[in-house]
């Protein structure tokens, strides 16, 4: 089995290898997959806002990988696109928004979407954020005076204190969206 993924981001090749781990615990064939990742564009924000934004983005990169790969007279069994950033919801008239991500995984043939779990940003970063219009990963290192949190344990490991990184909530993602193909009987 091949699996192609639309990034090249240590978090995300990291998140994709332990959900893959994961979904062999049930299914052995899962844990002999061989990964590709690739950097690839797509027509999302840099910073996503909201949940359509994050899911357009996944979707789009597993497709965008899968294009690339087939340029490169290659492919693979399931293309795999990951989004994160921002949710907002108004709730009793004030505003909440959350950090969350968004996995597409297709076999070209249908697809299927998995989240990730979401934690509360904190006020002050997400005005910052919306204010100066870039990306939460820049806003995130000026905070902690670090250099590329992203590709360590990213905004999910500052906010929760490493108690969850960037490629766990992935996982968790990842987890979901594959499950139409793990559990393909429970799905047809």
């Amino acid at each position: 089995m091949k699996i192609a993924l639309g990034s090249s981001r240590a978090a995300k090749i990291m998140a994709l290898h332990a959900s893959l781990a994961r979904i062999a615990t049930i299914d052995a064939t899962w844990a002999r997959a061989e990964l590709v990742a690739r950097t690839v564009t797509t027509r999302a924000p840099a910073m996503p806002l909201t949940d359509s934004q994050l899911m357009r983005g996944a979707f789009e990169r597993a497709h965008a990988v899968r294009e690339l790969l087939s340029c490169e007279r290659q492919k693979a069994d399931f293309y795999v696109g990951l989004e994160g950033g921002f949710h907002s919801i108004t709730i009793e008239g004030e505003r909440h928004t959350f950090l969350r991500g968004w996995a597409y995984a297709t076999d070209g043939a249908r697809g299927s979407f998995g989240a990730a779990p979401s934690v509360s940003v904190p006020e002050a970063i997400v005005r910052r954020v919306f204010e100066t219009k870039r990306e939460l990963g820049e806003i995130i290192d000026e905070f902690t005076n670090s250099i590329d949190v992203r590709s360590r344990q990213g905004a999910w490991g500052v906010f929760s204190r490493d108690l969850l990184t960037r490629a766990e909530s992935f996982e968790t993602a990842l987890v979901a969206a594959f499950a139409p193909f793990y559990n393909a009987r429970l799905y047809q």
